[in-house]
This record gives C-alpha cells, sequence and structure tokens, in this order.
C-alpha cells in the first residue's frame, strides 16, 4: 500500500475569515487582480510598461509590432490568470473569468500547430527554439502555464486551458529525454519541474511525472549541458550579467541528490527544491528526501534572514555563504520567499513533520506581506532589512534597493507570484491524508471536508497575535484524527477540549486530538505570545551586537515616521520594559505597535563639522515604536530598520 501523505486543502473547502489574511484575499479579488490586468495591457499612467497581452495578440498574427519585455513576460500573464483561477475556487470573486476565457482564447491561438507557446521565441528568434535553454526560459515559462491551466481547471472544470498546456508538454515530452533523438538539456531556470508534477496530477498521464524526473536527474551530469551550450553560442546571449555565469548559479554544479548547501540563483534553487520534495512523495525516492532535508537545514540553520528572506546577493539573486546576511543591501527577492513557503509545505507533507510550517509562517508573515501595499497597486522586489533612502542610488551598489515600494517592474515576476500565493492561502492553512486533518496556520477560517467517511464541519478563531488564544470548533459525523501544529517560537500551550483541561499527544510537532465520533467539540489553545528581542548567531557578521523584536512569528521594525532619522544611531537595552500599543491606522489585521525605551548618539566627536575627531560621545534618551516589518512604508517614506545596536553587552 502506498504511504499517505498529507496534501493541501482544495481551496473550494476553505473561507477565511481572518482579519489580516482576510483582508489580503479580498484585496486579491477587489483590487489586485483589475490593478494587475489594466497593467499587462498597459492601461495604467507612469507605470513600467508590460505589453504582455499584446505580445500575445503579436504572436498570434492578430497584430503588429515588436515584442517587447523580457523573454519570459508570458509568465506574467500565466500568473495572473492563476490567480484569477484561485480567486474563483475560494469563492472571493468571479467577475474576472470571462475575460480570462477571453485571455486563454488568445493564448490557444497564438499556439503553434505542434503545441509550441511562446511569444518571444515565435515572434523574435523562431529558429532558435530549445537553443538556449541556459537563458531563454521556454520551459519555465511553459512550467508556469501549467500551472495556470491545472488551476484553472480546478476552478471552473474549463479544460480548454489544460488542453493547450498539454499540448505543448507533450511535444515537450518529445523533444527532451534520454532517447538517441532527444534534447538531454534541462532548464536554466527550474519551475516546470514542479508544474508536471501538478499536470500528472490533474491529468494521471505518467509521462509528465517522468519528465519531471528526468530533468532533476539529469542536472549535474557531466559534461555541463548548460556550460557546453554557453561555449556552443560563443557569447551571443541575451543577459550581459550571465558574463559571471558559473554552474553553482544553477545548481548544476552537482547531482540534485548530492547537493548540501543552497547555492546559485535562490528562486531556482528553491522552485527545484520543491519539485524533488514532489517527486520524493510521488516515487518514495528516499535520496531525494535526504537531500531536500540537507538542503532545507542549511537555508534555515544558515542562510536565511530572520524575516524568511533568502538570497542575499544583489548580483546574481543569489545564495553567498553560510551566516552571510546583510541587512542594507540584501536582495531577498519577494519570489525567493514564496518559493520557501513551497519548498516548506511539500516537506511538512513529506514528512508530516509541522516545524516545516514554522518557517513558511515566517516568510508569509514577514517577507511576503512586506512585497505588497495595503493598497494592492505598490511592491517590493527587494526585501532589506535596513533602508536609508538617499543611499539608494541609481548606478550604485545599492540601486537594487527600493526605499518605496513600485507600481510594477521591468521584470516583472514578483507581483503576480504574490497575488497567486495570497488567492491560493488556504493551501497553507489545513491539509489532510487518509486518517486526519491537519491545522498548520493559526488563520481564522472555515473548513468543510470528509475524512474516512466523516463529514467534518470546522471553524477556526484566532486571536493568537492580541492574546494568544485558539478556539476551534469541528462538527464530526464519525471518528477522525485532527493535529494541529504546535509552533516552535511558543512553550507548550495550555490544551481544553469542551472545557476541560487536556494534555494531548504529540506526534512531529502536532498535538493529537482523536474525535470519538458524531458530535460537536470545542479545542481550545492558549499561548504565551509576548515580544522579545532576539539575537543571532555570532558569525552573523551584520547583526553582531544587535538584536531584533519579534512577536511570535512576526519581525518588527523601527521607521523613521515613528522614531526620526539616522535610525542606525540607536542602541537599545534588550532587558528594558516592552509594552505593546495599539494597532496603526488602517492598517489591516490589528497587530499591535511595540514600545520601549532607548539612547540615540546625537554627537560622537567634539566638532561635528569634522568627518573624524576624537570620541566625545552624546546620546538623548528616546521612546520607540516599532511596528510589524510586513507593514513598513505604508504610511511615509523613511528609513527602516531591524537589526538594532545593543548597549552594555559587556
Amino acid at each position: 500500500m502506498k504511504k499517505s501523505f498529507p496534501r493541501p486543502m482544495s481551496l473550494s473547502r476553505v473561507k477565511i475569515t481572518d482579519e489580516l489574511y482576510g483582508s489580503y484575499v479580498n484585496l486579491v479579488a477587489e483590487k489586485i487582480i483589475p490593478y494587475q490586468w489594466d497593467i499587462l495591457n498597459d492601461r495604467v499612467p507612469g507605470a513600467e510598461k508590460s505589453h504582455c497581452v499584446e505580445n500575445f495578440r503579436i504572436a498570434a498574427g492578430e497584430s503588429q509590432g515588436d515584442h517587447y519585455g523580457p523573454v519570459f513576460c508570458d509568465t506574467d500573464a500565466y500568473k495572473w490568470l492563476e490567480a484569477v483561477a484561485y480567486c474563483i475556487e475560494n469563492g472571493s470573486d468571479g467577475r474576472y473569468e470571462p475575460t480570462a476565457d477571453d485571455l486563454i482564447d488568445l493564448i490557444g491561438r497564438a499556439q503553434r500547430p505542434n503545441g509550441y507557446l511562446n511569444t518571444y521565441y515565435t515572434v523574435v528568434s523562431p529558429g532558435q527554439r530549445w537553443l538556449n535553454l541556459t537563458e531563454g526560459h521556454e520551459l519555465y515559462s511553459a512550467g508556469h502555464l501549467m500551472e495556470a491551466a491545472v488551476a484553472y481547471y480546478k476552478a471552473t472544470g474549463k479544460d480548454k486551458l489544460l488542453q493547450i498546456a498539454c499540448k505543448f508538454a507533450d511535444l515537450i515530452c518529445e523533444v527532451f529525454g534520454s532517447g538517441q533523438k532527444q534534447c538531454q538539456g534541462y532548464p536554466g531556470h527550474q519551475e516546470i519541474e514542479l508544474a508536471l508534477v501538478k499536470l500528472y496530477h490533474a491529468t494521471g498521464r505518467a509521462r509528465y511525472l517522468e519528465l519531471a524526473d528526468f530533468f532533476i536527474k539529469e542536472r549535474g551530469v557531466r559534461p555541463n549541458y548548460l556550460i557546453e551550450e554557453i561555449q556552443r553560442r560563443q557569447g551571443n546571449g541575451l543577459f550581459k550579467e550571465f558574463a559571471d555565469y558559473d554552474e553553482e548559479y544553477a545548481q548544476s554544479h552537482q547531482p540534485p541528490v548530492e547537493q548540501k548547501t543552497a547555492e546559485g540563483h535562490a528562486v531556482r534553487a528553491l522552485y527545484m527544491y520543491a519539485a524533488m520534495a514532489d517527486l520524493a512523495i510521488e516515487q518514495d525516492d528516499q535520496q531525494l528526501n535526504e537531500a531536500c532535508l540537507k538542503l532545507w537545514n542549511n537555508i534555515t540553520t544558515k542562510r536565511m534572514h530572520i524575516t524568511g528572506g533568502v538570497g542575499t546577493s544583489g548580483h546574481l539573486e543569489r545564495f553567498t555563504v553560510d551566516y552571510d546576511l546583510p541587512n542594507n543591501s540584501t536582495y531577498c527577492e519577494s519570489c525567493a520567499s514564496i518559493a520557501l513557503m513551497m519548498f516548506g509545505q511539500r516537506m511538512a507533507s513529506l514528512t508530516g513533520d509541522a516545524s516545516f510550517y514554522d518557517i513558511v509562517e515566517k516568510s508569509l508573515c514577514n517577507t511576503v506581506l512586506a512585497g505588497i501595499a495595503v493598497t494592492g497597486d505598490k511592491y517590493f522586489y527587494v526585501n532589506p532589512l535596513e533602508v536609508w533612502p538617499e543611499n539608494c542610488k541609481p548606478s550604485t551598489s545599492m540601486s537594487h534597493v527600493k526605499p518605496v515600494r513600485q507600481p510594477w517592474f521591468p521584470v516583472a515576476c514578483c507581483p503576480p507570484n504574490i497575488a497567486r500565493t495570497l488567492a491560493s492561502l488556504a493551501q497553507y492553512i489545513y491539509s489532510q491524508d487518509d486518517l486526519s486533518l491537519y491545522i498548520n496556520q493559526f488563520i481564522s477560517s472555515e473548513l468543510e471536508t470528509s475524512l474516512e467517511g466523516a463529514k467534518i464541519k470546522l471553524k477556526l478563531e484566532s486571536s493568537f497575535m492580541q492574546d494568544g488564544l485558539v478556539t476551534i470548533q469541528v462538527q464530526a459525523s464519525a471518528a477522525c484524527s485532527l493535529k494541529i501544529r504546535m509552533p516552535g517560537y511558543c512553550d507548550y500551550p495550555d490544551f481544553t477540549l469542551d472545557g476541560s483541561g487536556v494534555i494531548p499527544t504529540v506526534e512531529n510537532n502536532y498535538a493529537v486530538f482523536i474525535l470519538n465520533g458524531n458530535g460537536e467539540y470545542e479545542i481550545s489553545m492558549k499561548y504565551e505570545v509576548k515580544p522579545h528581542f532576539v539575537a543571532a548567531n555570532h558569525r552573523v557578521r551584520a547583526d553582531a551586537g544587535k538584536a531584533a523584536l519579534v512577536k511570535g512569528p512576526y519581525v518588527y521594525c523601527l521607521e523613521e515616521v515613528d522614531n526620526g532619522s539616522e535610525l542606525s544611531n540607536i542602541f537599545i537595552d534588550t532587558t528594558a520594559n516592552i509594552q505593546e500599543g495599539m494597532p496603526l491606522a488602517g492598517m489591516p489585521g490589528r497587530l499591535p505597535v511595540i514600545k520601549y525605551s532607548g539612547k540615540k548618539i546625537i554627537s560622537s566627536i567634539a566638532d561635528d563639522s569634522q568627518l573624524y575627531g576624537k570620541p566625545v560621545w552624546k546620546f538623548d534618551d528616546v521612546n520607540l515604536t516599532a511596528v510589524p516589518y510586513c507593514l513598513w512604508c505604508n504610511r511615509e517614506v523613511g528609513e527602516m530598520l531591524v537589526w538594532q545596536k545593543v548597549e552594555r553587552l559587556i
């Protein structure tokens, strides 16, 4: 008998009622979907031009003009369709279904008779298909098409986009493989691997799973396909920054099962790791399982910011070395944190261990939410932990850091990625296997499902960040098992079942409740969730002698609007009294601000007109206000700081 793994819950079974996350889910439906549709059609004055929809019209022969935008621009439309599908499935909005159907029709008309679909190579370089896997993103774009197709089919039952995706996937299965007449290459930018697994689940066609397995296992084989391809092109490429290209950048330096450290482009790496975990589940592959665990541990214990951000190098958006976690210059692409959530979700399914959802939660609550304005129409691509706006100058090493969210980007992968993630948020809250229902996030919501013959209705009410309380009401028609994640950042909670204190069995960081039969049950958990300071490992040079403020999974930061300029001159006492204040006006979720005292350097040398001089330290006492990192830069432009200097260390 095949082992049963927890699977994410269908979005149609969950209604998110949470004050914070419900507002973001509704924001996707009400504002983000229409805003991004206008962007894709170049109808937002002052925003970066997209030309995405027009590219499909040109590829379909219905419009004249040149292809505009990056080679992977098609994926913006695919991720938009995926977000629309999730809004339909989760019941938040179906207004854009006719528009989505029209876009799908256009995509179908742009597809070539043999199934090939890519507007750049159709319009610009039809003779160069599959010749630049390193940079061309043909397989990456195809993967996002497949994900959108599966999502739209599940949400609407309409299979036109699924047929388009399958036709393209069938062509890719013919072109790539181990046969003598097949190309034995693999994607320069991974993504199709995890998409092929989804397409396999939607269609039952084993060849899609086999191709995903081929792409993973062929990577790192000698001679290196991508390096040989670069040499064949003799310097003719698409991206000038690829002059620094190396094997680690594309995770092709070793076979994936032998890799022990996260290397190269962070998003590529994490999409690949997610696919490896998928394949480990599907094929019960212990080698992939062990490799995934090693890579996960390397990232989360040595290469991840406290906010769940990963990929520190602004050059080539990549991992560097253990403990290299700069604050003001770090990259931490929004897509990388989303990919880390995807990897963590799959690792929880693979192992049955709730602790992986601690990191999923960390990325979601901090970097992913910070990536979008509460108005839905501005975005961060890069997510630093310290910002000095005047320092973020174009044409310098800091040009990648933006002190304010942008309406769009020349490379716009992050905004639609954030949209599809928030619209599908329910998949991270609940999962189930053949025997149990799992609660993985404490996000207020309602659920209806079936489990081993038991019909279950569940209502989760969380005031976790206000008073540490989570209440779960369950109606079950028969006996069932409920597993509730126990966060690693909290001490053991007080549990009650129907008003009486209980001590449940704990398995793999889940508290297990066996509900014995038909009836109604109420489970409550009371955690002590207080704000407190944390320090980094002493090997993290950027954070030496500093502390950060957290409450539960949320990281807090100082902003200039509350604390004045020159935030780097602030020193704190980690034993100081910490008080919670009222939430920021106009911000979703009732997340409290945190107040405490500190000191601020107002002078450091005798003559402040000089650049250097004899040390003469002068301090002022200051009252500080910290706000959730996820909400920073929603009020005024200004400095921001997560890690604060600590006084009296010795």
